[in-house]
């Protein structure tokens, strides 16, 4: 097999060690925006919608019912505390996709990949008009991305892709012009199909909306079962509720037909230290745009308003079980792994350190993005899946299970996207061979020039698959 640039152009080991050295394995975003806190449910209450999770999907169904009803009496349910897990620390990219990228939708959805498109434009306008509107302190900055190749087989993908305005193919300069990475070799700019966020100021933000619309929430009350969808019972109360969103992420579903449907598969990050003036100029990013590689096993990086750089993603593990556990979100060999990265992509900034290192489960299903239906008569309804491209993603999911709850018919419920379910995990030990032989396929893949093997390909006819 071939090498890729990151094991043509390793950095020296000690520069890597110097640089996580003092870092801590701890969420940036959530230590930078400390959120309220809101009262455990203690005594058993009635209302019209509870929502069980307290992440961006969660939030989002509860602002949107509310702002459509203010009469109506919503509850928030949150197991821990509001935005702790993967909405408080992803990276920040809000992407106007709903299909993870143009080239799932395109496959999996031919006949409806416009209108798909069109409706993920839509809904990231819609996301982009409520900030502005409530003033949400989101860190929202409408910035666009940037897919770099750091290979030669990648160019020619991208220059596929360009599509004139909406996706601008960059030549080797053009791109280093933009982000000076000597590991570029082209780009494709999307102007207007991504948006950066602060994740744990969003959770924060729309929290705090929720509540000034009068949503009811509550934290460190986690819905241990949801009987016939009317009622709900935590450790100390009981909800009688007359609809119920499940928005609980990589958390094991509160229903037995989507047990198997997801798994976590944890993703990693480095956070550095803020750029001086001489290291920001080095490098160029005058238009912070989101970045990120065009490998299976992709990177993405971004800048933050202190001028930080998040660098993250390569390493996508799942462990035996499928189980979700903070003792997984500690890696040497992947933040080590990622630092090297880092230092290959952006070699004059050697010296620079990392002060945070952290991990977070993805909630991973086997077509790449959300998933949605109702149960229990039409009484519940859920939105999971959304493997890694979430943070916009979830609106249209809070919009999708209203509809669901309401019974009303819509383009978004009319979509095959939303009608059909994605093909099972197995369950272990098949589970942990499957993927772990999917992602020694997809390394071998980026070592051979993209080819698939037939492994690769087979899971593709079958509409299973594994993202990094």
């Amino acid at each position: 097999m071939g090498s890729t640039v990151f094991e043509r152009e390793r950095p020296a080991a000690a520069v890597v060690s110097h640089a996580l050295r003092g870092s801590r394995n701890a969420v940036f975003w959530t230590e930078d925006a400390p959120g309220d806190h809101y009262p455990r449910l203690t005594g058993d209450i009635s209302c019209d919608l509870a929502v069980v999770g307290g992440g961006y999907t969660g939030l989002w169904t509860a602002l949107l019912a509310k702002r459509a009803d203010p009469s109506a009496r919503v509850v928030l349910l949150e197991g821990r505390r509001i935005g702790w897990a993967a909405s408080g620390r992803n990276g920040g990219f809000c992407e106007a996709s709903l299909t993870h990228g143009d080239e799932n939708g395109r496959t999996r959805w031919p006949g409806e990949f416009e209108k798909l498109r069109r409706l993920g434009r839509e809904n990231l306008d819609e996301i982009e008009r409520t900030v502005a509107e409530l003033r949400l302190d989101a860190g929202f900055e409408r910035n666009g991305a940037i897919d770099v190749a750091t290979e030669p087989h990648q160019v020619e993908w991208l220059r596929e892709e360009a599509d004139g305005d909406d996706a601008r193919f960059l030549d080797r300069e053009a791109v280093r012009a933009r982000v000076d990475s000597p590991t570029y070799l082209g780009g494709l700019f999307h102007p207007r199909d991504s948006a950066l966020v602060h994740p744990a100021r969003l959770a924060r933000a729309l929290a705090r909306a929720c509540e000034s619309a009068g949503v009811e929430l509550f934290e460190h009350s986690p819905v241990e079962s949801i009987g016939d969808g009317t009622t709900l019972e935590t450790p100390d109360a009981v909800i009688r509720a007359r609809r119920t969103a499940l928005a609980t992420n990589v958390f094991p579903s509160l229903l037995k037909r989507n047990r198997l449907a997801t798994v976590p598969v944890y993703d990693y990050v480095l956070m550095t230290e803020p750029l001086t003036p001489e290291q920001r100029a080095s490098i160029g990013w005058e238009g912070r745009e989101g970045v990120g590689d065009s490998a299976n096993q992709f990177h993405y990086y971004r800048l933050t308003q202190d001028d930080r750089i998040l660098f993250g993603g390569y390493d996508a593990v799942y462990h035996y079980g499928g189980r979700v556990r903070s003792a997984y979100e500690e890696r040497p060999a992947s933040f080590t792994r990622l630092a090297s990265h880092f230092f290959t992509t952006f070699p004059q900034l050697e010296g620079l350190r990392f002060t945070h290192r952290w991990a977070g489960a993805i909630d991973t299903c086997s077509r790449f993005c959300a998933f949605f239906g109702t149960a229990r008569g039409g009484r519940v309804a859920y939105a999971t899946g959304y493997t890694g491209l979430g943070v916009a993603a979830t609106h249209f999911g809070a919009r999708v299970m209203l509809d669901l709850l309401d019974g009303r018919e819509s383009e978004r419920t009319a979509l095959e996207m939303v009608r059909s379910r994605p093909v099972p995990f197995p369950p272990e030990p098949a589970a942990a061979l499957g993927i772990g032989l999917t992602r020694w396929s997809l390394d071998r893949a980026d070592h051979r020039e993209g080819r698939r093997n037939l492994f690769l390909r087979a899971l593709d006819a079958a509409g299973m698959g594994f993202d990094s």
